[in-house]
């Protein structure tokens, strides 16, 4: 009898999921050293940092939208393949801004093609009680392979230089898409030859228990990938306002860390809401994230071991939602749109992931040599978590309070 549990192929997923990300915080791990060997303003930073999220929202609508209708396995490995010859192209030809630019964009249709495609692996896999818990799982893992590649391209930079960094992210995404290969089972199309169209998006658009749980990621995408962005800058910069003989940690080890603790914190996010209510709980973790992120930038002055702490707590506080959010789109997809769901909820997401970093660059031009340049770029960072709740009661106010989606994604 054929083996249908979903514990294996979630398993195998995930690590293909976290393989095929070996480079997407290779640039804002390293981006104290640009800043310096290519002479980049903070806004140009922003810029390269936020190309990476304009080609993932540029691509995703088709990559993720075209699940619904063929294998996302096919999808997945297309993804990681991109990921390869992207990393080598950073690798051997990037040289400045511009061709930092360029090739930051086609990297992020390598996670364009493997981020949603496999969640909807996941996802098909998973059908009933279990699909919120395994979907948290791969959301969570998200951040594992976030936290793998700031440390992969800290630790090879020390050793051998920030090109041989990219090159071992593209050893890795070439790892992702053997597994996907080998290992990922096939995806669940629908049965239905049409080809996607404008009308399933708009379907899509017009749920308003599905829409309240996207636009609230959108907010929650701004600050988490605004803080991945400029995270390790920040503490280079506070390092920098330390006395001597005091704790200095790595910055790109302490990222890894940050990263990292987004696992269990997305994870048990979503436990939390599934037992307390979904809204409630992220509505809260988004408030209490805007209030503690505002004032961490205020506090790059003070001893780097607390500076360190601070920034490890808002790590957990920046991402506890962020499965929650994803897995309350999943359940409140509607009938057979599981797939275009995803592609509207990653679109608006990376959008505000692709506007936030940049944003950020601008606010540090803007107050640089003030005191409080750095506070400044975490209000910028941290406010548009002040949204999320706005989304979750005023647009989805009636439909997540009738609808039995709702309920089941609790």
């Amino acid at each position: 009898m054929e083996n249908k549990s979903p514990y294996k192929p979630t398993l195998t997923i995930c690590l293909a999921e976290i393989f095929g990300l070996a480079s997407i915080a290779a640039f804002p791990a390293l981006l104290p050293i640009f800043l310096i060997e290519w002479q980049l303003s903070n806004t140009a930073a922003g810029w390269v940092s936020a190309a990476y999220y304009a080609g993932y929202m540029v691509f995703v609508p088709v990559l993720s939208g075209i699940t619904d209708r063929m294998d996302a396995r096919k999808v997945m490995a297309f993804g990681a393949l991109i990921g390869v010859f992207t990393a080598l192209g950073f690798a051997f030809f990037a040289q400045g801004f511009w061709s930092a630019l360029v090739l930051r964009f086609l990297s992020g249709i390598s996670l364009a093609g493997i981020y949603m495609p496999g969640l909807k692996l996941v996802s098909d896999a998973t059908e009933g009680s279990l699909q919120s818990r395994f979907v948290s799982f791969y959301t969570a893992s998200f951040s594992v392979g976030v936290s793998l590649s700031y440390l992969l391209a800290g630790e090879i930079h020390a050793v051998a230089g920030w090109r041989w960094a990219f090159g071992a992210s593209a050893v890795f995404a070439a790892l992702a898409w053997a597994m996907i290969m080998a290992y990922v089972p096939a995806g669940k199309p629908l049965k239905s030859a049409a080809n996607p169209g404008v009308a399933d998006f708009l379907t899509v658009l017009r749920c308003r228990a599905a829409m309240a749980y996207v636009l609230a990621y959108a907010a929650h995408m701004w600050e988490l990938f605004a803080f991945r962005s400029w995270v390790v800058a920040f503490l280079v910069f506070s390092l920098h306002l330390q006395p001597p003989g005091g704790y200095a940690g790595s910055p790109t080890q302490l990222a890894f860390l940050i990263s990292l603790i987004g696992l269990p914190a997305s994870i048990g996010g979503n436990e939390l809401a599934r037992r307390y209510g979904r809204r409630r709980v992220i509505s809260t973790v988004m408030l209490a994230s805007a209030a503690f992120g505002a004032l961490l930038g205020f506090t790059a002055a003070w001893p780097y071991l607390l500076v360190s702490f601070f920034a490890l707590v808002y790590g957990v506080m920046v991402t506890a939602d962020s499965a929650a959010l994803t897995a309350g789109a999943v359940a409140a997809a509607p009938d057979g749109l599981r797939g275009t769901t995803l592609a509207v909820h990653s679109t608006l997401g990376f959008g505000a992931a692709f506007l936030g970093p940049l944003a950020v660059g601008v606010v540090l031009d803007l107050f640089s040599g003030t005191p409080f340049v750095w506070g400044m770029g975490f209000i910028a960072i941290a406010s548009s978590s002040l949204l999320g709740p706005f989304f979750l009661y005023v647009v989805g106010a009636n439909a997540l309070s009738t609808a039995g989606r709702d309920r089941q994604a609790q």
